[in-house]
């Protein structure tokens, strides 16, 4: 009694439920996106074409023509600031952090900023502008 196995050899690919995938994750990523920016509305200054925009991974923290400072969205004071940073420092050695002034802010006050964090032992700290 000798069985002859039969092999399947259809080794073609099934594409439909793969671009069904593709679909629904790119719409998700179409509707998620706009909502991933942080932070406030600021008239950011213009610089070169190879102005720093800042990176997905970064603190961004934003100094208003007021001179209040945010982090995000949240309205902190200077040193609150500061000591957040500290603390998510301890999670993230690799920080980088981000300041956006507005064109009206005093300069002063993005420049407290940055000396702060300077201060507080932060190696990796830019200023965000916008591109001409």
């Amino acid at each position: 009694m000798s069985r002859q196995r039969r092999r399947n050899n259809d080794t073609s690919i099934q594409l439909t439920p793969m671009i069904d995938v593709m679909t629904v994750l790119l719409a998700v990523f179409m509707v998620t996106t706009p909502m991933m920016t942080t932070g406030i509305d600021l008239n950011l200054p213009r610089a070169g074409a190879s102005a720093m925009t800042g990176n997905d991974h970064a603190i961004q923290i934003s100094v208003d023509k007021n001179g209040n400072y945010y982090l995000s969205e949240m309205k902190l004071s200077r040193d609150e600031i500061v000591a957040r940073a500290v603390a998510m420092r301890g999670e993230n050695p690799q920080l980088t952090i981000m300041i956006s002034g507005d064109t009206a802010a005093d300069y002063g006050a993005v420049m407290s900023m940055m000396g702060k964090l300077k201060d507080a032992g932060f190696q990796k700290v830019g200023l965000r502008t916008q591109p001409e």
